[in-house]
């Protein structure tokens, strides 16, 4: 019996404008396991890649917790502000398909922040995939450090490697994959 392959979008297929109702599943402040240090953690909802074994589930759908709001926002950005805080994640659901609230989060992180506090994201879509689709996930794309790239695949599930379910995914050094216009994985990854 054969594993049934989460979805592979075309390019522009999935628009965050036509699938996202601006929903969190969850905020979780001051966590250790969703990226480098003590980090505060915004899991979005929705996601159209449906990957078997998909640890979040319940994320999924698109109507899923509760709406963002700027009271949300305004308390992430002080947990951030904590000087033993190293940064933001986005987890889901997908950020890409969220950039409505993620662009958002992102950009005022920036603002805040600067470069002193890293943004992290978990994605199932590849750093391939994204630099061929909307602007709008090229935007976010580019305000985040860390991309933890491709769907979940619970046929190459390995719990001993570092922050990755599955031995598909990459830990993506955004900046250097950026500039150097090919993947760069993330030199703090340990091997």
């Amino acid at each position: 019996m054969s594993e049934k392959m989460p979805k592979n979008p075309k390019p522009k297929e999935w628009l965050a404008s036509q699938l996202s109702a601006g929903y969190v599943a969850d905020y979780k402040p001051f966590n250790f396991v969703d990226g480098e240090g003590v980090r505060c953690s915004l899991y979005v909802s929705g996601c159209m890649f449906a990957c078997p074994g998909c640890y979040n589930k319940v994320a999924q759908n698109f109507h899923y917790g509760q709406p963002y709001s700027q009271q949300l926002e305004d308390q992430i950005i002080a947990d951030v502000k904590a000087d033993y805080c190293q940064g933001l994640t986005l987890l889901g659901g997908e950020p890409f398909l969220n950039t409505q609230v993620c662009l958002r989060l992102a950009k005022r992180m920036r603002a805040e922040f600067g470069q002193s506090k890293d943004i992290w994201a978990w994605s199932g879509y590849t750093y391939e995939e994204l630099q061929q689709d909307s602007a709008d996930k090229l935007e976010l794309l580019s305000l985040i450090d860390v991309l933890v790239d491709g769907r979940f695949m619970l046929a190459k599930k390995d719990l001993t490697l570092q922050f990755r379910g599955s031995s598909n995914q990459r830990i993506i050094d955004v900046a250097k994959s950026l500039q150097a216009n090919q993947v760069v994985l993330w030199d703090k990854l340990l091997k």
